[in-house]
């Protein structure tokens, strides 16, 4: 049942902000494009690595957490493992790079401050909802993992 309820979760927030979103905002951007010609190929592996690194996390957050993305239900145990060892933040990550790549693929300029949008509402929700969240619910353990990752970029060894 939790791995149902991830990947439902996963298909309305990751697969809106995305997928069928950008999807939809590189449809209706009727401007110029910012990627032309062959170079713009170079968009499709930056989708395919932002929902992997999403797929990835939500694997780590059902089998290692023990509950899944959804705040409404959230994991039981806190997830330090996987990409999280890099990032505490790397769904939002993921979510990034495959914008990054539907707009170069697409060539999409209406796609660029959509990818800045979602950095900052992503940001904001961060600072003032999850990590005051994940401190109240796992305290110490939480407060040594925020203290030696970083919120966004990540570091190269775990």
């Amino acid at each position: 049942m939790l791995w149902l309820r991830a990947l439902l979760f996963a298909l309305v927030a990751p697969g809106t902000f995305a997928g069928w979103l950008p999807v939809y905002l590189a449809a209706a951007d009727h401007g110029p494009r910012f990627v032309t010609g062959p170079v713009r190929w170079l968009g499709a592996p930056l989708v395919l690595l932002g929902w992997i690194t999403l797929g990835w996390c939500f694997v780590d957050f059902v089998r290692r957490g023990r509950g899944t993305p959804n705040p409404l239900d959230p994991p039981r145990e806190l997830v330090v493992a996987g990409l999280y060892r890099y990032t505490r933040n790397p769904m939002y990550v993921g979510v990034l790079i495959a914008i990054a790549g539907f707009a170069i693929l697409t060539g999409s300029r209406a796609l660029l401050p959509y990818a800045a949008a979602f950095w900052l509402v992503a940001h904001l929700f961060v600072l003032l909802y999850e990590e005051p969240a994940l401190r109240r619910t796992f305290g110490p353990s939480y407060d040594r993992y925020h203290a030696t990752v970083p919120r966004w970029l990540g570091r190269w060894r775990a």
